[in-house]
């Protein structure tokens, strides 16, 4: 993404980065960010929340009009209402990837060879 809004910013347009990690989008020097303490895959919000996705999206819009400077930062105070732990069991798929199937079967191979040397 960082990339991509600087090659469209290069162009005369200006973006607005929407993001969980806005440190590294610092890193990056982008022009506008919005900062949100949400889990990944949900940077406007939970679903089904119009309210929460509106505000971030506002915000966004405001951010835009109003950035006066390059790399502007605004950090939302929006709380994420689950918490962490029930939010990350309820992202996860109920069938892994194949990479994180692929990484599960490494690591109980590993897990086995460890129990084998130390049996």
């Amino acid at each position: 993404m960082p990339v991509l809004a600087r090659e469209i910013e290069l162009t005369g347009i200006p973006t607005v980065t929407v993001t969980m990690v806005p440190f590294i989008a610092e890193r990056f020097r982008l022009s506008r960010i919005v900062g949100v303490q949400f889990p990944f895959g949900h940077a406007f919000g939970m679903p089904d929340d119009p309210t929460m996705q509106r505000a971030v999206s506002e915000a966004a819009v405001r951010l835009l009009e109003t950035a006066t400077e390059p790399e502007t930062r605004l950090d939302m105070e929006i709380a994420w209402p689950i918490d962490d732990r029930t939010t990350y069991r309820d992202w996860q798929p109920t069938e892994p990837s194949p990479s994180t199937k692929l990484n599960l079967e490494r690591r109980q191979r590993l897990e086995e060879q460890r129990a084998g040397r130390a049996g």
